[in-house]
């Protein structure tokens, strides 16, 4: 690739709400649906149906506006964005034009050892079209379920220099939004969608050139393939001394290519004007607190305390704030002043393990942070080996007693009694005198066997440290 051009990129993300309704109606927002079964006139668009903004929409937008540190503004509007598509039966949706929820806000993105934010335009609100299928005969059906879903739009300022720097923030957004609970963030099943924008420019110029706006970008993956591909191409077009036209196009991920979808449209082309159905958007101050009040720390945040005051590594730091479960879940484990650095090996041991195992997403983990905090603590003062924890652990995934309960019942206490422990390595010394005989010969292997040896004797329940301190003191006395 030519190094004398550089990359202009911005996203836009389309994330669909986490509501139990539609933004303007009372039907379900549900993934999954049999085709064409959720859906009233209100998001057909017969005539007469009036909207009705959903109070949840505005909350979690609120939420997510505060979480980017977006100004979120107390008087907004909604507008129509009139285009005709099949998936669109009104021949408009509704959205936010010239007086937008809210504007500004950043989000960071680490890329390699750089840490730099990236700037948001603005976030507004409005609701999804239906989605059109491509048969394999080349007819096309649409499923209407998805029309007035509501969506937040978050367009990103063009900061984008590297295609990787795309996917560090739609993966940081993603994550963001997972955490506050506002989407789930299944680009796979579409709730979180991307477009990108994208120019190149000689590096020194100031001036932006013409873009192309890209679609169809269903992974994180997708994106920088998608960006790194135009940008190839864009180069080589300007190389060759050809232009760059403004279009949109569609990004195959399975052949890798590009191919012109339309012209791109520009505002006047959307022919916004003020929706006649719905008022202003007027929230309050009071609102706004209410919901900061209700904002959980966020990941950023959680990865500075995990890293200074806890001093965890890094990998640790990334997995533990990554998903607001997993971080409430180990922040639990520390309640009863637990270290923060065995807590954080037992979850990102044994737990994700045991998640992966069984394909499980974390809130189907069924070993409560009390519960696992019992074993852990059982390890700690010695109760119970770590092998012996991790063998309880497993057991609870079907038991529903505690550690204690179960420790109890089943007699697995750890046997440490020096002197319990002295007596049955002395028994095993005369037992074996040729293995013994074998150690006194320099065959230092031995002391493997003798400590199987003991935890047999013992079931498992021996101290191992214990056991080897006594076993190495009596080997070194004994004639």
């Amino acid at each position: 690739m030519n190094t004398n051009y550089e990359l202009i990129a911005g996203l836009e993300i389309h994330a669909q709400l986490s509501t139990s309704t539609k933004a303007f109606c009372r039907c379900p927002n549900r993934y999954g649906a049999e085709p064409n079964t959720l859906v009233c006139p209100v998001c057909l668009g017969a005539p007469g149906a009036l909207p009705v903004l959903s109070k949840e929409v505005v909350k979690q937008a609120t939420k997510l506006a505060l979480a980017i540190g977006a100004e979120i503004h107390l008087h907004s509007r909604f507008d129509r964005k009139n285009y005709f598509y099949p998936d669109l039966p009104k021949g408009y949706q509704i959205s936010q034009f010239n007086h937008p929820f809210a504007t500004g806000g950043e989000l960071h993105i680490a890329v390699g050892t750089s840490v730099r934010p990236i700037r948001i335009t603005r976030a507004h609100i409005e609701e999804d079209a239906g989605k059109s299928m491509h048969l394999a005969d080349g007819s096309t059906v649409v499923d209407m379920n998805r029309c007035g879903v509501p969506l937040i739009e978050i367009v990103s300022e063009p900061d984008f220099r590297e295609p990787e720097e795309a996917g560090a923030y739609l993966t940081s957004m993603r994550e963001l939004l997972r955490f506050i609970g506002v989407c789930d963030g299944n680009m796979e099943e579409g709730s979180l969608r991307c477009d990108a924008n994208v120019s190149v420019r000689l590096r020194g110029e100031s001036e932006l050139r013409e873009r192309t706006e890209m679609k169809n970008l269903n992974s994180i993956r997708s994106v920088e393939r998608a960006i790194r591909a135009e940008m190839q191409r864009q180069i080589q077009a300007y190389e060759s001394g050809g232009e760059i036209s403004r279009q949109t196009l569609q990004w195959d991920d399975q052949s890798g290519k590009l191919t012109p979808m339309r012209a791109k449209e520009g505002s006047n082309d959307y022919r916004y004007f003020p929706e006649p159905d719905l008022p202003w958007l007027e929230i309050t101050e009071a609102d706004i607190d209410c919901e900061r009040e209700l904002l959980p720390t966020l990941p950023a945040a959680r990865r500075k305390r995990y890293r200074e005051e806890y001093g965890l590594h890094e990998e640790a730091v990334y997995l533990l704030a990554s998903d607001r479960a997993i971080s409430d879940y180990f922040e639990t484990l520390l309640v009863d002043g637990r270290a923060p650095a065995i807590a954080a090996a037992w979850v990102q041991g044994d737990v994700q393990r045991i998640l992966n195992e069984n394909a499980w997403d974390f809130t189907e983990f069924p070993v409560s942070a009390a519960r696992l905090g019992g074993v852990i603590d059982a390890v700690e003062q010695g109760r119970i080996s770590r092998n012996a924890g991790r063998d309880l652990l497993r057991r609870m995934m079907t038991d529903t007693r505690s550690a204690d309960e179960m420790i109890s019942a089943e007699g697995m206490e750890q046997l440490s009694d020096a002197t319990a422990l002295r007596g049955i390595v002395r028994e095993l010394l005369e037992r074996f005198p040729s293995e013994l005989a074998k150690y006194r010969e320099g065959k230092t292997k031995m002391i493997g066997f003798f400590m199987g040896q003991i935890m047999q004797a013992t079931k498992g329940q021996a101290d191992p440290n214990s056991s080897r301190e006594i076993l190495m003191n009596e080997l070194d006395h004994s004639n």
